[in-house]
């Protein structure tokens, strides 16, 4: 019997898990959370299998911060992330937290048991266009990693960074910050011509360098 741990801040969603999972033979979900804080409590209470972390819990701790934790504390625990965003840089960051893969919400339910069987049985659970972009990022595709330019972000700047490199959307961003959408875009795309940079993979490799977010490469 595979355990289970949910970890994710929709009540709604949960349910739908649990109800799934728990009609597959061999899988029950034996716990709960709504942010990573209870998480990590919940899942050194259970010693679960398996635990499907949400990416992004505005409230509390975020997914990665939890998984990088919980990997210190429970090592032999498979994690699973489980996000809307389909850019594999999302999937980069979380194997780098120590995640041992990536499952879309929007992924067919097959997809997701057979992504709990395999991360349970200790493998890595990629597909292949996830692959590729990974290798290149591991392999350093990013040359120019602004390293020179910290300096010159605002702190209101590097909050920005930090927050999407975390994988947190303009709009979750901004409510955290208490500004504007705008306001967020606008320094968004101050920092980026500060660091020379054109695509968000290339911040997140870059604060993910910088140690901005509790672990780096």
């Amino acid at each position: 019997m595979i355990k289970i741990l949910l970890v994710d801040d929709h009540a709604v969603v949960r349910m739908g898990l649990k109800v799934l999972l728990n009609a597959v033979p061999d899988m029950e979900v034996v716990g709960e959370a709504s942010e990573g804080n209870e998480g990590i409590e919940k899942a050194l209470e259970l010693t679960p299998d398996v635990v499907l972390m949400d990416l992004s819990m505005p409230h509390g701790k975020d997914g990665l911060s939890a998984t990088s934790e919980l990997k210190k504390r429970l090592a032999e625990t498979a994690i699973l992330i489980l996000t809307m965003h389909d850019d594999e840089e999302y999937l980069f960051r979380a194997i780098q937290a120590g995640a041992s893969g990536c499952v879309l919400k929007s992924a067919p339910h097959e997809e997701l048991i057979n992504a709990i069987e395999s991360v349970c049985n200790g493998n890595a659970y990629l597909h292949a266009a996830a692959t590729k972009r990974l290798m290149e990022e591991y392999l350093g595709s990013v040359k120019n990693d602004g390293s020179d330019n910290y300096q010159l972000l605002s702190d209101r700047e590097k909050e920005v960074l930090t927050l999407i490199a975390k994988g947190y959307s303009n709009k979750d961003i901004g409510e955290q910050l208490i500004i504007s959408v705008k306001t967020v875009e606008t320094h968004k795309s101050n920092l980026m011509d500060k660091l020379q940079m054109k695509t968000r993979p290339e911040l997140v490799s870059y604060a993910l360098k910088k140690g901005l977010l509790g672990y780096g490469m």
